[in-house]
């Protein structure tokens, strides 16, 4: 659902992208330090309980996926080492946000109810997987000669939803927001996975030679 405004904020970020090609910067340079940026933010500020500020640093860097795309393409460098690597990178920084989120949940839950504390965790977790299996899903389709690309939760609507509730909990102190998001993303990640198998079986059962 989000996919729509990519152009958008690709637009918003080109003069900044337009500037670090003229100072030399690569867009591999662009996804490396975004990812660190990424992981940093996640696995520093939430562990701490500072969800807000977590939030707010990891904005900053999360938009080089859309600037080292751009200037691949600006540059003529686009290449599939570069999509191995944009791709590879955004699991680890997807990674490092829900596990940020499940080790905030036995840190600074810890005093709080253990069951209420395990539960969250485990979601965090799930969202974790989910998430993973879901690129793993459309990654190992594409190599297949077929298409997994759909499904109610793509990465840019979960990455979206969960960092925009974390941050209002971190700022207004409401945990239920995050709480909330996360048993949404577990169980459309979950949908998502069994959309995208379906999609790839109807693909297989057309055309049983690719």
């Amino acid at each position: 659902m989000l996919e729509r405004f990519r152009q958008f904020w690709t637009n918003v970020w080109s003069p900044l992208a337009d500037f670090l090609l003229r100072r030399g910067v690569t867009p591999d340079q662009v996804t490396i330090v975004g990812t660190l940026g990424v992981a940093f933010g996640a696995l520093f500020f939430f562990p701490r309980g500072e969800l807000f500020w977590g939030v707010i640093f990891i904005t900053v860097f999360v938009f080089s996926d859309l600037i080292d795309g751009y200037m691949a393409r600006q540059s003529g460098t686009a290449s599939k080492w570069g999509a191995f690597l944009d791709s590879t990178l955004d699991r680890v920084g997807d990674a490092a946000i829900f596990g940020g989120l499940a080790i905030y949940y036995v840190s600074v839950h810890a005093e709080a109810d253990l069951g209420s504390t395990r539960t969250y965790f485990y979601l965090s977790l799930a969202c974790l997987v989910l998430g993973s299996i879901t690129s793993y899903a459309r990654a190992k389709a594409e190599s297949l000669g077929m298409t997994a690309k759909g499904g109610i939760a793509e990465r840019a609507d979960r990455l979206v939803a969960i960092l925009v509730l974390t941050g209002f909990n971190g700022l207004l102190g409401w945990n239920f927001l995050t709480e909330i998001m996360l048993w949404i993303l577990a169980v459309a990640s979950l949908i998502t996975v069994f959309q995208r198998m379906m999609i790839v079986h109807r693909q297989a059962v057309l055309d049983p030679e690719l």
